[in-house]
């Protein structure tokens, strides 16, 4: 596949009424790693309709996006509240946020979210110059791995 035909396909999962995981597993081996510091920003987030049950809770909790205010000061869950506001969810996160940092994942190094206080991290790989694709790994209570596959997600980079 083309690095355009790559960037197409991921655009059709986004709004597809089904997602194999599979397919998404695929589509990020053929993407390019990207740097921590890149990351920087607001961005708007969403996911991928691939069965996972972390998106029931993700969609309960409001979550619309992440916020990279510095390598050290990451908000992961940001959320939107019923009145349009948007707070840092903390809760859904054991009471932490995060940090980014480069690890290595899947022979890769990448930029990665690592979050304070649960074991789970989220890799980044560049879709296009305003899209990232993401994908959660860890362990623990939270469903990280369902049949097999990890939960995906996207972030678009905001103003």
């Amino acid at each position: 596949m083309t690095s355009a035909s790559v960037v197409a396909r991921i655009d059709e999962l986004r709004v597809a009424e089904i997602a194999d995981p599979a397919e998404l597993d695929a589509l990020w081996a053929q993407l390019t790693p990207v740097r921590a510091e890149a990351l920087l920003g607001r961005w708007k987030g969403g996911d991928f309709a691939t069965g996972h049950p972390l998106r029931a809770l993700l969609v309960l909790s409001g979550w619309c996006g992440k916020h990279f205010d510095a390598l050290d000061d990451a908000k992961p869950l940001m959320c939107q509240a019923a009145d349009g506001s948007l707070f840092s969810n903390v809760d859904l996160a054991n009471g932490g946020e995060a940090s980014l940092w480069n690890v290595e994942f899947r022979g890769e190094v990448t930029a990665a979210l690592v979050y304070d206080t649960v074991p789970v991290v989220d890799h980044f790989k560049r879709v296009d110059e305003e899209t990232l694709l993401g994908v959660t790994s860890g362990k623990g209570t939270l469903p990280i791995v369902h049949n097999g596959h990890p939960y995906y997600f996207w972030l678009e980079r905001q103003p």
